[in-house]
């Protein structure tokens, strides 16, 4: 019998969030993602929901034990500079981030959401990444 070989697709990583409204500011009107699917086990018990912006998929969840705060995600994108125009642009009252060239080769822009998780956005800008500098700073 052969076994077809492993196949892993990329996570979804699940962020804790404690105010619906705050969340949906912050990641739909902000960032510019949109719903995919929201589920509430009743009406008056906790949210659960898939966001997404392209091939970028996020859950939200208020639920107690799914995750705590203080995650920090890396999110790759393509023409850093439009995303930063586009965040500008919503003059969100709580966010004005820049642009960060870094040692290990990558513009970021760095945003932490209400809830105390951190989203760094970075594109790379060398051929010859050398990672280990990551951790050797």
């Amino acid at each position: 019998m052969s076994h077809s070989p492993l196949t892993m697709k990329s996570p979804v990583p699940i962020l804790r969030m404690f105010d619906e409204e705050k969340a949906r500011e912050f990641y739909l009107s902000f960032l510019g993602f949109k719903v995919d699917w929201e589920h509430h086990f009743e009406d008056d018990l906790p949210l659960y929901m898939q966001i997404s912006y392209n091939n970028c998929v996020i859950h939200l969840s208020e639920h107690h034990g799914d995750c705590c705060p203080g995650a920090a995600l890396r999110i790759e994108v393509e023409n850093l500079e439009l995303l930063h125009t586009n965040l500008l642009s919503q003059k969100y009252k709580y966010a004005r981030p820049g642009i960060e060239n870094t040692p290990w080769n990558t513009r970021e822009i760095r945003i932490g959401d209400p809830f105390g998780n951190r989203l760094v956005f970075f594109e790379n800008i060398g051929q010859d990444l050398n990672r280990s500098n990551i951790f050797n700073l």
